[in-house]
Formats: C-alpha cells, sequence, structure tokens
C-alpha cells in the first residue's frame, strides 16, 4: 500500500514532464525569420540587414516591442519575384486596471506578405536613428 502512494506521484509526475517537454511553445511556429534589435552593434550605418531563403506562401510579421522601441521601424524585403516595404508605426495603449495601469506596444502598418516562388531575400531593417531601442522581429509562414 504504501509502495503504491509513493509509486503513484512519481508517475504523475513523469507524466506531468513528458507532456511540458512537448509544449507546442517549443515549437517554431513557422518562423522563418527572426532577430532581437537590442544593441547598436547590429546595425551597420543606422541600418540591419540579412538575408535568407524563403519558400512560396503566405506569411505575416509579428513583432515584441516595448516602449523603447523605435517610434517607426521601417522595413523591406527584396528579392527576385518580392519587393515589399512598410514603415510600421509604434503604438501604445494605456490600460487602467483599477489599481494600476499600464501600456501595451503594438506596430501597426500591413504585416501580411505573399510570396510567389522560393527565393533569397534580403531584409532591410531602418529604426530611423533610434539604434537603442529594442524590438524583436520575426517573420511567420501563415
Amino acid at each position: 500500500m504504501n509502495k503504491k502512494i509513493i509509486i503513484i506521484p512519481i508517475v504523475a509526475i513523469i507524466g506531468i514532464f513528458a507532456v511540458m517537454s512537448l509544449d507546442s511553445s517549443e515549437k517554431d511556429d513557422g518562423v522563418v525569420f527572426h532577430v532581437t534589435l537590442a544593441d547598436p552593434q547590429l546595425y551597420e550605418n543606422g541600418i540591419y540587414s540579412d538575408s535568407f531563403l524563403i519558400s512560396e506562401g503566405e506569411y505575416h510579421f509579428r513583432f515584441v516591442p516595448n516602449g523603447s522601441s523605435p517610434e517607426t521601424l521601417s522595413i523591406s524585403l527584396n528579392g527576385v519575384e518580392l519587393d515589399f516595404s512598410e514603415d510600421f508605426k509604434l503604438e501604445n495603449t494605456l490600460h487602467q486596471t483599477g489599481i494600476s495601469e499600464y501600456y501595451t506596444w503594438e506596430y501597426l502598418g500591413q504585416k501580411e506578405i505573399t510570396v510567389s516562388e522560393n527565393q533569397q531575400v534580403i531584409i532591410i531593417i531602418n529604426p530611423n536613428g533610434n539604434v537603442m531601442g529594442s524590438v524583436s522581429v520575426d517573420i511567420l509562414q501563415n
């Protein structure tokens, strides 16, 4: 009887860890590009650029901004059959809960991209002078 009392919680704990190891947050969620711009040394002459392969399909941008993020984040994607450019504007929203207030931030702009064929793409990110503000930029496949 005492062995059952000890074994059942151990089996339950092992089961919980097994399920947690399969957690969907560990999946790449279709991320085809990711950068966290939090260091001025990532920029060359105030511009960040990189290249990556992208497949035909539908994509969208995801941002993780904060209060110090650039007010305007200009992004362009250039490839053989892709020419995308957008000036994303940072918008803050005040939330009041009665006992506290806080802000959330979101970049507004055209976040959807259609890629007509597999290709090498150059991404250029211009923080418009604010290389000290941090922001993460992802491109995810829909």
